[in-house]
C-alpha cells in the first residue's frame, strides 16, 4: 500500500542521535538535515534545514538524561518546527518516555506530569506518537492523538531462548509488575516468582519527598535456579538490588536482569556491577555512557523493530501483525 503523503523524512534531536542513526540507515532514508543550538541564555533554537513541505516526518527523540529538560523543549521545538513548515504529518518516536512514574496522584497537592509532557507534545504539533513499553499502561490514554506503544520485551525473550536453559525462572521485582513477568515466563516456557515490595514514603527532606524500596517476601521457589529478573526500566538500581539480595539468601543458582530501558542513574551501574548479578540484558532506548558500561552489559537494539513500524506507519500497513507473528525479523 502507498503512502497518502509525499517522501519519508526523519529527523533526529540529541537524545540519543546514535538509535536515529541506525534507524534511518535499516529504513534507507538519510537523517534530515536541522540545526539545534543552545545559546548562552539557555535557550534552545531549531532550524529544519530542507524542506518537509508534505512529508511524512518523523522526530525521532528519547527524553533521557542528563539535560532531560533540554531534551524535552528540543523535542517540543522540533515539532513546532516541522508544524509550521507545512510537514504533512508529524510522528513523534519516543523510544523512552519520561516521568513515566508521575502517571496519578499518590498524595495531596501533587501534578501528573505524564499526563501534562502529553499535553505538551500534542500542543506542539505532533499528530501521532510512536514509544516503547511505557512505565504505566494508562499513560497512553494520556494523548489526544493516536499512540502506539510497542515493546521490546519480544527481543529480551529470544535472547534468553536461545539459550536453552532447562533451569530457568522469571522473578519479577514486585507485585505491580506481575502480568508482564507473567508473560515474560509464558514466552520462555518458565515459572514465575514474585517478590512481595512495598515502598517507604519518606517526607520532608529538602530535596523532596522519596521512596525507599522493601522487600518483604518472595514467592516461588528458586533453589538451584537461574534466575531472570525483568522490569521495564532499571534507574538507581535500588529495587533490583533489593531483589538479588533476596534470592542470594534464597539459594538461587545464578541472577540475571534485563529490563528495556536502561537509565542506570547515579551510580547504579557501579552498583550492579559489584552485584551478584552475572549479566544485565537491556536495549538502547537510552543512550549508555562509555563510562556506565562494563563487560557483563549487553544492549540489544531497537532499530529494526522501530524502522519496520515507521515504514508501516509510512505506508498505512497494520502494526499489529508483528506481534502475532512469532518470528518476525523485527522482534530480533
Amino acid at each position: 500500500m502507498g503512502s497518502r503523503f509525499d517522501e519519508m523524512r526523519i529527523f533526529a534531536g540529541n537524545g540519543n542521535l546514535a538509535l536515529a542513526q541506525a534507524i534511518s540507515e535499516r529504513i534507507g532514508v538519510p537523517l534530515g538535515d536541522a540545526t539545534i543550538v543552545k545559546f548562552s541564555n539557555e535557550n534552545i533554537f531549531v532550524k529544519l534545514n530542507e524542506s518537509v513541505r508534505e512529508k511524512d516526518v518523523f522526530v525521532v527523540q528519547s527524553l533521557s538524561a542528563p539535560h532531560l529538560s533540554d531534551r524535552i523543549m528540543e523535542l517540543l521545538i522540533m515539532l513546532d518546527a516541522c508544524k509550521r513548515a507545512s510537514a504533512g504529518r508529524v510522528t513523534a518516536v519516543i523510544p523512552y518516555y519520561a516521568y513515566g512514574r508521575t502517571d496519578k496522584k499518590d498524595q495531596p497537592r501533587v501534578p501528573i506530569t505524564a499526563r501534562l509532557l502529553a499535553d505538551m507534545i500534542a500542543a506542539a504539533g505532533a499528530q501521532q506518537v510512536l514509544t516503547i513499553d511505557l512505565h504505566a499502561g494508562q499513560i497512553q490514554g494520556f494523548f489526544s492523538i493516536p499512540t502506539d506503544e510497542l515493546t521490546a520485551m519480544h527481543l529480551l525473550v529470544r535472547y534468553f531462548a536461545d539459550k536453552g536453559w532447562d533451569d530457568l525462572i522469571v522473578v519479577s521485582p514486585d507485585v505491580g509488575f506481575a502480568k508482564r513477568a507473567r508473560n515474560f515466563a509464558e514466552a520462555l516456557n518458565a515459572p514465575l516468582a514474585i517478590s512481595e515490595k512495598r515502598r517507604v514514603q519518606h517526607f520532608g527532606r529538602k530535596d523532596g519527598n522519596y521512596t525507599s524500596p522493601e522487600i518483604l517476601n518472595l514467592i516461588g521457589d528458586v533453589a538451584g535456579k537461574r534466575c531472570v529478573v525483568v522490569d521495564d526500566e532499571i534507574a538507581t538500581g535500588g529495587s533490583i538490588m533489593e531483589v538479588v539480595q533476596l534470592l542470594e539468601r534464597e539459594g538461587a543458582r545464578e541472577i540475571y536482569a534485563c529490563c528495556v530501558h536502561a537509565v542506570l542513574a547515579a551510580n547504579a551501574s557501579q552498583r550492579l556491577q559489584a552485584s551478584g548479578i552475572r549479566e544485565l540484558v537491556t536495549t538502547d532506548t537510552l543512550p549508555i555512557a562509555p563510562e556506565k558500561q562494563w563487560s557483563n552489559l549487553t544492549v540489544l537494539s531497537v532499530s529494526t523493530l522501530l524502522a519496520e513500524v515507521m515504514q508501516r506507519i509510512h505506508s498505512g500497513v497494520s502494526v499489529d501483525t508483528i506481534f502475532t507473528q512469532r518470528n518476525h525479523p523485527a522482534l530480533g
